[in-house]
C-alpha cells in the first residue's frame, strides 16, 4: 500500500487535543501544545498516529512545519 498524504490544518494553544475530518476531505487537528521548538508538530504527529492507528516513526510532516497548513506523511 502506498504512502498516504493528509492536508491538517493546526489549532495551537487548543483546550483539547483532536483531529476530525472536515466536509472537504482536509483534517482539522487541535493540539494544546505551543508552536514553539517543535512541540505542537510533535504532538500532531502523536494525534496522527493514535487516530490512524499507525506507530509515531510512520508519521511525517512532509511540508509546512512552520505553518498552519500541513502535509502530513503516513507510511504503510
Amino acid at each position: 500500500m502506498p504512502a498516504q498524504i493528509l492536508q491538517i490544518k493546526v489549532k495551537p494553544q487548543s483546550r483539547v487535543s483532536s483531529l476530525t475530518q472536515q466536509d472537504d476531505g482536509t483534517w482539522l487537528a487541535q493540539v494544546k501544545s505551543l508552536p514553539v521548538d517543535g512541540k505542537a508538530n510533535g504532538e500532531l504527529i502523536a494525534l496522527v498516529a493514535a487516530q490512524l492507528g499507525c506507530r509515531k516513526a510512520d508519521v511525517s510532516v512532509k511540508s509546512g512545519a512552520s505553518g498552519r497548513i500541513k502535509l502530513v506523511k503516513i507510511e504503510s
